[in-house]
């Protein structure tokens, strides 16, 4: 009959996950990654921004357009102003 071998091989694999679980993602990886990707980070924050910037200034435009061809009905309807006072 074979004999049976120590567990010791289950406590090596959860001392290499305590080891695992104690490096860090920028420990892994090479310095140059870390910076490029932090580049690549601020340029789609910056791309975000700029979006909507963009946006925001194309609403304003739509709304600036909006109150110009409004008719005098809507305007008049809109405004605070009763008729009958100046009668």
């Amino acid at each position: 009959m074979k004999k049976k071998q120590p567990k010791h091989n289950k406590q090596h694999h959860q001392d290499k996950n305590k080891q695992d679980d104690s490096l860090k993602l920028g420990d892994r990886i090479n310095g140059d990654i870390m910076a490029q990707l932090r580049e690549k980070q601020k340029q789609l924050s910056e791309a975000e921004a700029a979006k909507k910037e963009a946006e925001e200034t194309r609403k304003k435009e739509a709304r600036r357009q909006k109150e110009k061809n409004k008719s005098f009905e809507e305007l008049f309807n809109e405004s605070g102003m009763d008729w009958k006072n100046f009668k």
